[in-house]
């Protein structure tokens, strides 16, 4: 569980040699993060812009890059018990009907898990045993002073300065802490002009079945998680913006075939009061890391969902950020951060082209664009479907501890 912890209390628990590194956003990754240097002795002060919430967010798809952070920090039974298995990926095409059934086992499994679980469920997962954190706590100013950096923050109203050895970004995809240090011009979106809404459905006989739907001008998207299925229905902004009930019947109206699976997402969207709205883009910046700044997670690299992957390598860029720490002293972590980003930059930025490669080829408009590309996709392997991915996690880092048995 989150024990709020005010950030002079977080940074008298620091010790006298240690790093003292503050970490911004108690998301997937700051809280990944923060775990991992408590697991390797040091005490990093974690904060957080938003109150304390009991907010469960939406379903995540995790890739076995997650497995060896999870197992470095002793969470990987607890893991297996809060989410399921992926086993099979269901591809319909763009008249509804099913296209082709892939077998994630057989693509996937030799590197590990692919397990679906709610975002609230894994940060309570990784806030096992408490984390200490400062809600409604938040940087306005840094301030690199050679051997430090200044930063004033603002917690719960009140303004204040301390000085740290490293301070890691990890707020999001509008990272406010990364316009402190990044001038806008380095900071670079990718639009889809797509975007759609994120809801749960009641589960069904297939728990360890994803299945899309790539149609003419609509997405529809099936994701179980424990006990439920997230939901995401997209399109192109100017029909989506009509709102969940008008979009209903858009894509019912572009669909030929509906399966009754999909047939019930999409009631459940038109009528639940309970959806999220998610504009589809992603960003990328031109570095990482300047002296002793770090981005991570989203504030680094925000992911299109489209190859459900994002989160999996904030998690592993979180990991290979806390060991690189972990054996810095406070004259060293520059070099530190700096060996970060140039081993995961790589990785995350490739993944991240995967994704949107797979948005170029997911969302079309029209009907014969969206028939060519169903011909194309049926012929094509899970193994060569998955291959960026499969080639990413068969170059991990090799500080990396073993995966999950």
């Amino acid at each position: 569980m989150f024990v709020p912890t005010a950030v002079t209390e977080q940074l008298a628990a620091v010790g006298e040699h240690e790093p003292r590194v503050l970490i911004v956003g108690a998301g997937v990754a700051g809280l990944t993060l923060a775990r991992s240097l408590r697991a390797k002795g040091l005490h990093p002060v974690l904060v957080e812009r938003a109150e304390q919430r009991q907010d469960s967010g939406y379903m995540l798809g995790l890739m076995p890059f997650v497995d060896p952070v999870l197992s470095e920090l002793d969470l990987e039974r607890h893991y297996l018990d809060q989410s399921v298995a992926v086993r099979h990926y269901r591809l319909c095409s763009a008249t509804g009907a099913a296209l082709r059934n892939y077998s994630v086992d057989a693509a996937l499994g030799e590197f590990g898990h692919y397990r679906g679980i709610e975002r609230g469920r894994l940060l309570e997962l990784l806030a096992t045993g408490g984390a200490p954190v400062a809600f409604r706590t938040a940087p306005h100013a840094v301030e690199p002073t050679g051997g430090t950096v200044r930063v004033d923050l603002t917690e719960d109203g009140t303004e204040f300065r301390a000085e740290f050895d490293a301070v890691i970004a990890a707020d999001g995809v509008h990272s406010t802490t990364r316009d402190l240090v990044l001038d806008a011009e380095r900071v670079h979106t990718h639009d889809t002009a797509w975007g759609g809404w994120v809801t749960w459905a009641d589960p069904d006989e297939w728990p360890d079945t994803y299945q899309e739907t790539w149609g003419p001008g609509c997405f529809v998207g099936l994701y179980p998680v424990p006990g439920r299925i997230g939901v995401f229905v997209g399109g192109p902004r100017a029909d989506t913006t009509r709102g969940p009930a008008a979009f209903d019947r858009l894509v019912r109206d572009r669909l030929r075939n509906i399966d009754p699976r999909s047939s019930r997402a999409l009631t459940e969207l038109a009528n639940t009061t309970e959806s999220h709205y998610w504009s589809l883009s992603d960003v990328r910046c031109d570095s990482w890391t300047t002296g002793r700044f770090a981005l991570l997670g989203d504030a680094a690299a925000g992911f299109l969902p489209t190859a459900g992957v994002g989160a999996a390598m904030a998690i592993e860029s979180a990991g290979a950020l806390a060991r690189r720490l972990a054996r810095a002293d406070r004259s060293t972590v520059p070099r530190a951060l700096r060996d970060y980003e140039r081993a995961q930059r790589p990785r995350v930025e490739s993944a991240q082209r995967n994704s949107r490669q797979l948005a170029a080829l997911m969302f079309r408009r029209g009907r014969l664009s969206s028939r060519g590309r169903d011909f194309a996709t049926a012929l094509v392997g899970v193994n060569t479907a998955l291959g960026p991915i499969r080639k990413l996690l068969a170059q991990r880092d090799r500080d990396q501890a073993a995966p999950i048995s």
